[in-house]
């Protein structure tokens, strides 16, 4: 420890001075195997690349320390390796460094390079490299997606392996494109599935998505955006960042896509951005007084010092983002302050001249002029980044390749002829090693599976903290305790194009994006089955649902019950009715021999009330559950009896209009016809005719039980159905016509005085049954069917207690009350005189 603090003493003194150190020759060392790494140890933005007219040397003027520490990080991983006996036993590796200037013009040149023949620089061309041996066994790097497209498909020609620490483009995992390219960090698209993931836990489905106008931005873009389209999130605006020093044309359409922005309901944004483009855009965005906003981003720009300083940037609002998870190093720092060091130690310098004869500068130009003059407090701020962890990483990883193409044990490896790249590809796939206690695997395509926290920016001073607020490992988890909003009461930012849609809607798009929409309620029959529904469900055909419902319910079996009120109260009507008719036909048998009854038909008038009873019986087959036999009975047995009633009164009104409208010639002869078994026998016939009417009704269009699921809102209906409405009205037509005879027969009949009016009655009579059945054609038609039946039932026993009243009752009080007119004359008047007088001539003569 103390020569340690030594030596870092000594270099702090030997920079504050200004002495160059040497940490650009400390990016090589020789091994039985080496690895290639390439860095963006500077970057070539003042160069002018873009105005290059010959293919000569480019410099790269200013100094990336994030890329020297991801070189120092593979360095540390190497020497390692070198150190265990666990590991490649036996065997040293080797590094050989190089500057990517973040340009893939830069790149091309090492990466020729490290495919040049062993021990010299040039590249052998051949129709066959199977037996190839390049300079070195495999390539760590480069960092971006941009150059990694550009050296993977150099690399996959001769089949060398390549680990890259930082390039996420989702293209990368194409097997027939990039067959030897593997990577320590997540494809792209694991981060935006945890975008995705992300909104759709905070509610947000109308952002904005915008990306750099480069391969990672413009992968990440496109992923984000189909990612988003299938989870329904909106995006209202997209568009591309261009890189810095493009056009002035180019960077308006910056201006425009901010300013349509910041005019938008969206308080979301998405930034799939390097970290240039992301300053570009924020700093726009600082100038342009944007409104502030949730900026969800990626792990490219998510932690840059470049972004984070820029001024302004605590006004923007609100910064969450994805960042890989990694096993720490803690050793890192110490190691990194030992290189710096040594790197000011003249003696150590001048062991590495030894060692290393040259550098091959002419070839590929200064390793890193700038890493001489580096200084630990330039260093200090990336010392943590968590990209460290990736490069460290792709060195154990090759290393345990290598470990198992040798067959190496705990002794050490077994002799053979040099390991040549393609043979250490074939055991890189689907390779499972383990770094710093963390178990990695490289999958089919290449990629490892790596765990993402969810970091929140909180505002300390000038630059923000990274507050841990989630994780993400194929699931999202938030800790929504830990979150803070830009909002004033730390209210969570609401990014909807409409509001959501409250139980029992559904929503109804508008315009073209899915998430901007009206919200309408399901009707009756209808019910929402999921929020996202943009259609109603039709309940099945056993169910309901009221308005606006989230679920259907089973429908009640309904039909005329015994215990409804309406039936209640008709049942005692038809007591009532019942009653009277027993009455009125008790009396009548009682009282058989009187004139009164022997005026109103004798036994013809106890039948006609027997039948009458019957009438009011047939209402009994409406009540309770139809069947069929209930519904084929309810006609006739309606029918039938009222035709035996009606025809009993039909001959009576025969005798009334016989006797006083007939010459007395005719009305004797008709008077015989109308009485004895020929009254019997006209009633038969009425009888049968009504009965063959019923029978061809119910041989033609039977009634039938339904069950009808529509009619009533949250029931079933089961009830008889007529099928025909005019052979319904044709099993009416008998009674119809005698009642209309009855009336025809009675009305204009002239009362003799002092002679009881049997005309009177049975003309109230028919006017009782016409208005009730006139009344019951409209109601029955246009009532609910559900009331059709206590509709019927009402018309039966009106009818019955009208034929009641208006004929038999009045006679039944005669035969209580006034026994006095209970005679022949008042009764049978001239019928009586006549019979009387016929007798006493035969017996004269």
């Amino acid at each position: 420890m103390a020569g340690l603090m030594l030596l870092g003493l000594m270099a702090l003194l030997g920079l504050g001075a200004g002495a160059p150190l040497c940490l650009s020759r400390q990016l090589r060392m020789q091994g039985d195997y080496v690895l290639g790494g390439l860095f963006p140890l500077g970057t070539a933005e003042d160069t002018g690349l873009s105005d290059r007219t010959q293919p000569n040397a480019t410099v790269c003027t200013r100094f990336s320390s994030l890329g020297l520490l991801w070189a120092l990080a593979m360095k540390m991983a190497v020497e390692e390796v070198n150190n265990r006996s666990t590991l490649l036993p036996g065997l040293r590796l080797g590094y050989d460094l190089f500057d990517t200037c973040s340009e893939p013009v830069v790149a091309m040149k090492p990466s020729l390079m490290f495919m040049a023949k062993a021990g010299s620089c040039d590249i052998a061309a051949y129709c066959n490299y199977t037996q190839y041996q390049p300079r070195v066994l495999a390539v760590i790097g480069p960092h971006s997606s941009e150059l990694a497209l550009i050296t993977g498909k150099f690399f996959s020609f001769f089949l060398m392996p390549q680990v890259s620490y930082g390039a996420s483009t989702d293209r990368l995992s194409n097997r027939e494109t990039f067959p030897s390219f593997f990577r320590t960090v997540s494809s792209d698209r694991v981060q935006a599935v945890a975008m995705v993931e992300l909104l759709q836990e905070l509610g947000w489905n109308w952002v904005a998505a915008v990306g750099s106008d480069d391969e990672y931005g413009r992968q990440g873009l496109s992923l984000f955006s189909s990612l988003a389209n299938a989870r329904g999130i909106c995006i209202a605006h997209e568009g591309l960042v261009p890189l810095p020093h493009t056009s002035s044309l180019r960077l308006g359409t910056v201006q425009g896509l901010l300013h349509q922005v910041n005019q938008s309901s969206v308080q979301v944004v998405v930034l799939f951005s390097s970290t240039r483009a992301a300053r570009t855009l924020f700093s726009y965005s600082i100038h342009c007084r944007l409104s502030p906003k949730v900026w969800v981003a990626s792990e490219a720009w998510l932690t840059s010092d470049l972004v984070m300083t820029l001024p302004g940037m605590a006004e923007v609002g609100t910064v969450l983002g994805f960042l890989q998870q990694g096993a720490p190093i803690p050793e890192f720092p110490s190691y990194v302050q030992t290189c710096l060091a040594l790197a000011a130690d003249p003696a150590f310098c001048a062991s590495l001249d030894a060692e290393q004869p040259g550098l091959e500068e002419h070839v590929v130009g200064p390793r890193c002029p700038q890493c001489d003059h580096v200084t630990l407090e330039a260093m200090s701020a990336g010392l943590l980044h968590h990209q460290t962890f990736a490069a460290y990483a792709a060195v154990y990883g090759v290393a345990q390749a290598l470990h198992n193409t040798l067959l190496c044990n705990a002794s050490g490896c077994p002799p053979r002829e040099p390991v040549r790249p393609w043979q250490l590809l074939e055991n890189m796939y689907n390779l499972t090693f383990r770094v710093r206690g963390l178990a990695l695997q490289f999958d089919a395509r290449g990629n490892v599976n790596m765990d993402y926290d969810l970091k929140l920016w909180v505002w300390r001073d000038l630059k923000p903290e990274l507050r841990t607020v989630g994780a993400f490992n194929g699931r999202l988890k938030v800790w929504h305790s830990q979150m803070s909003w830009h909002i004033p009461g730390n209210q969570r930012p609401v990014s909807q194009c409409s509001r959501q849609c409250g139980e029992g809607q559904v929503r109804r798009v508008k315009g073209f994006h899915s998430c901007c929409y009206d919200c309408v309620d399901c009707k009756a029959g209808t019910y929402q089955r999921s929020p996202d529904d943009l259609l109603c469900t039709q309940c099945d055909q056993n169910q309901w649902s009221p308005d606006r419902s989230t679920r259907c319910f089973p429908r009640r079996l309904t039909f005329l019950a015994w215990g409804q009120p309406a039936v209640l109260v008709l049942l005692i009507l038809l007591a009532l009715a019942l009653g009277l008719v027993l009455v009125a036909l008790g009396l009548f048998i009682r009282h058989r021999d009187s004139p009164l009854v022997q005026a109103s038909g004798g036994p013809r008038a106890c039948f006609g009330l027997a039948c009458l009873g019957l009438v009011c019986l047939s209402v009994l087959l409406f009540p309770g559950q139809p069947g069929p036999a209930s519904c084929l009975a309810q006609q006739p047995l309606l029918h039938l009896p009222l035709t035996g009633c009606l025809s009993t009164l039909f001959l009576q009104a025969a005798q009334i209009f016989v006797g006083s409208e007939l010459p007395s010639s005719w009305a004797d002869q008709l008077r015989r016809c109308l009485q004895g078994p020929w009254a019997w026998l006209l009633v038969l016939l009425a009888l049968l005719a009504e009965a063959a009417l019923c029978a061809w009704y119910l041989v033609a269009f039977p009634p039938e039980v339904v069950t009808d699921w529509w009619v009533l809102p949250t029931q079933v209906l089961v009830h008889c159905r007529v099928r025909s409405w005019i052979s319904f009205g044709l099993v009416h037509a008998i009674n119809a016509m005698l009642a209309f005879l009855c009336f025809l027969g009675t009305f204009l009949v002239q009362s003799r005085p002092g002679h009881y009016n049997g005309a009177r009655g049975l003309t109230f009579a028919m006017l009782a049954y016409f208005i009730t059945w006139i009344s019951f054609v409209p109601l029955f038609a246009n009532v609910h069917v559900a009331y059709q039946p206590t509709v019927q039932m009402a018309a039966i026993l009106l009818c019955a207690l009208g034929i009641l009243a208006t004929f038999h009752l009045p006679k039944c009080y005669l035969l209580l009350q006034q026994l006095e007119l209970n005679n022949p004359e008042f009764f049978l008047g001239d019928d009586a005189r006549g019979q009387g007088s016929s007798g006493s001539a035969g017996k004269e003569t």
